[in-house]
């Protein structure tokens, strides 16, 4: 598993990836195809993998980091999965509302609500 992604940590807590993006702002697609490089092996790797991702670092992205959820939501799901989101900045979280991602996504306002039942 590449782990070599300087934008991004990922640790285990009990059996569910906490993967946190460490840039404030996620802009450009070099950043974007770098976090894909690193979730797609480690879901394909991970059958029935349980991922949470936590963007308390982020306060702003660009719409194709949607995208990129959405794919890795996707492949999530093929592998039997689960993916949760947690610790939204207020503004991305307009964003996930107005585009109806909101009803996509498994949203949590912290890390402890979204771990709980996973």
């Amino acid at each position: 598993m590449d782990q070599s992604n300087p934008n991004l940590s990922i640790e285990y807590i009990d059996s569910v990836a906490v993967a946190v993006p460490t840039d404030a702002k996620i802009l450009d697609e070099d950043q974007i195809q770098a976090l894909e490089k690193t979730f797609m092996p480690l879901i394909e790797q991970t059958s029935g993998i349980r991922l949470l991702i936590d963007f308390s670092n982020v306060q702003f992205l660009t719409s194709s980091v949607l995208g990129l959820l959405i794919r890795i939501n996707r492949k999530v799901l093929q592998s039997e999965g689960r993916l949760r989101l947690c610790c939204i900045d207020p503004k991305i979280l307009e964003i996930f509302k107005i585009t109806r991602l909101d009803k996509v996504f498994e949203l949590y306002q912290d890390r402890q609500q979204a771990l709980e039942g996973f």
